[in-house]
């Protein structure tokens, strides 16, 4: 018997991480640093400097917790722009990466910390950022597309199926047999409804995936400016849609600095810290064992 109070959210948290550029994203990472968690970041934005500073400064004895790899394709200089130099391999080197991690560092030594499926729950899958994932995914695409005699191909294929490249990496990462907490952070695009309305939603390939990402996550937050502070929300606006897991457990919103930390807190267990076990009972003639841990 499948019993929900054996449910996977007891261990594991799938966040949904979403801002403007520059609203502190990446750099509120270092909260969960603090508390205890193994990072694995998959950086398509090269932009970790915060985060490194913000590790060194606060959390120095834990910055070696902190593991990433950026993957950025190469780009050449030509009289027509910027070109893409060789064939575009981001997409797919990251899509190897979340099988499993392993790959050459610069310094020609082996790093292989196995499958992230595996890793567990003292363990944090971050995308950083989704944005970035996508434009990797639509390269690696148009790439593949056939071309007609004067280069010309067709344009929406190369969107469908980036898209659908996406959306299918998004739903491994949610599963239940992926065995690890993921956080996937993204920018906003606001888009126009069709009744004329305005919403955010996640960057994605194109404006037809970006209102289906949130679908995957069962928590969505939103990094947002609140009077010159920055905060993180999470209980839904007007203008864009959040997803709260738990809301009798978890503030309608957080300070940046400490905000992840404190929602991964009240969804499970720190890492560190050994779980309760359930007070002794006495048994009547027959009895059903049910785990009454709090995850």
């Amino acid at each position: 018997m499948t019993k929900l109070s054996d449910h996977h959210s007891n261990t594991l948290v799938k966040l949904l991480l979403i801002g403007d550029a520059k609203s502190g994203k990446t750099g509120s990472l270092v909260s969960l640093v603090k508390a205890g968690y193994k990072l694995r970041i998959l950086d398509m934005d090269n932009l970790l400097d915060i985060l490194k500073y913000l590790c060194e400064r606060e959390c120095p004895d834990s910055i070696n917790n902190v593991e990433y790899r950026t993957l950025r394709d190469k780009r050449r200089a030509t009289s027509q722009g910027m070109v893409l130099d060789g064939a575009p391999k981001a997409f797919v080197d990251a899509v190897k990466m979340l099988d499993s991690w392993c790959y050459t560092d610069l310094d020609g030594s082996v790093v292989d910390l196995g499958h992230p499926c595996d890793w567990g729950p003292d363990s944090i899958l971050v995308i950083d950022s989704l944005s970035r994932l996508c434009d990797a995914a639509y390269d690696w695409r148009e790439t593949l597309a056939p071309r007609g005699r004067s280069g010309e191909y067709d344009g929406r294929a190369v969107y469908g199926d980036a898209q659908d490249a996406i959306e299918s990496l998004l739903a491994g990462l949610t599963s239940r047999t992926f065995k690890t907490n993921v956080i996937v952070i993204a920018h906003v695009q606001y888009l126009d409804l069709p009744d004329g309305g305005r919403k955010g939603f996640p960057q994605g390939v194109g404006q037809k995936l970006s209102p289906k990402i949130p679908q995957y996550f069962p928590s969505v937050v939103h990094y947002s400016n609140k009077n010159g502070k920055r905060v993180i929300k999470t209980t839904s606006t007007p203008l864009i849609d959040l997803a709260n897991p738990a809301p009798h457990l978890i503030d309608a919103e957080y300070p940046m600095e400490t905000g992840l930390a404190t929602f991964f807190a009240a969804l499970r267990s720190r890492p560190t810290e050994p779980e309760e076990e359930a007070p002794p009972q006495t048994p009547p003639k027959k009895i059903t064992t049910i785990s009454t841990r709090r995850g």
